[in-house]
């Protein structure tokens, strides 16, 4: 059978749409197509500060400034690093501050195994619920990247998946682009994704020096836009 040129199109037309959609389903933080998460806050004139990669020895210099402020925010820690500080994990819950997990190790999720993306979670869950007396009820995947197995596993443990609608690019701007770029995407309800640390990596290869110098700043252009900080419920 001759297999015809418009057949042949049309069928590489739809593998990349498949591949778009998933690779959009799975990967964009601002999607919800495979999945439910939290992309932004309910209140209308309220943002939501959060961290990710935490606790790092830059994790009391973010804490310095909120308290200073008198903000409260997210974090979403890493079990390994959790483990390595937990002083600074009693500080966050000191301090009136919410705790998510962002898994043990901070892997890509894409092809994990159940098995293995579980053992991520529970892991996290255990040293955090052993340091805090208390299981966190919020998670972030890594990269924002999910899998298919994650959400019934989320579903499983009674956790919320939060993802972002507003990034700073803390790893890639100094502390006037950080601030400037965070500003120039606020809207109501945002989720605003910084770092405190940098995936599991040891304390010497972390440095958020620019974060901390443009939290500050953040701050300010924020309650300048009338809004009021909130920490994610959970």
């Amino acid at each position: 059978m001759k297999i015809r040129p418009r057949w042949i199109a049309a069928a590489a037309l739809l593998a990349v749409s498949t591949v778009s959609l998933l690779a959009y389903g799975l990967g964009d933080p601002q999607s919800t197509l495979l999945g439910p998460a939290l992309i932004r806050e309910a209140g209308p004139r309220e943002v939501a500060l959060t961290f990710d990669d935490g606790p790092s020895p830059f994790t009391g210099r973010v804490l310095d400034v909120l308290r200073a402020e008198h903000v409260h925010a997210t974090f979403f820690l890493c079990g390994a690093n959790a483990a390595r500080y937990p002083e600074l994990v009693r500080r966050i819950r000191a301090e009136g501050h919410q705790i998510g997990n962002h898994t043990w190790s901070h892997p890509w999720l894409y092809l994990m195994s159940e098995a293995s993306i579980a053992s991520e979670i529970d892991r996290t869950q255990d040293v955090l619920q052993e340091i805090t007396g208390r299981r966190p009820t919020l998670f972030r995947p890594p990269f924002g990247v999910r899998w298919f197995s994650l959400w019934p596993l989320l579903r499983e443990r009674g956790l919320t998946m939060v993802l972002w609608s507003d990034r700073g690019y803390d790893g890639r701007l100094d502390a006037p682009g950080i601030a400037k770029t965070t500003l120039e995407q606020l809207k109501p309800g945002a989720i605003i994704l910084l770092h405190d640390g940098f995936e599991t990596r040891a304390s010497a290869e972390v440095d958020r020096a620019a974060t901390v110098r443009a939290l500050p700043a953040i701050i300010e252009g924020v309650r300048k836009a009338g809004y009021a900080f909130a920490r994610i419920p959970g």
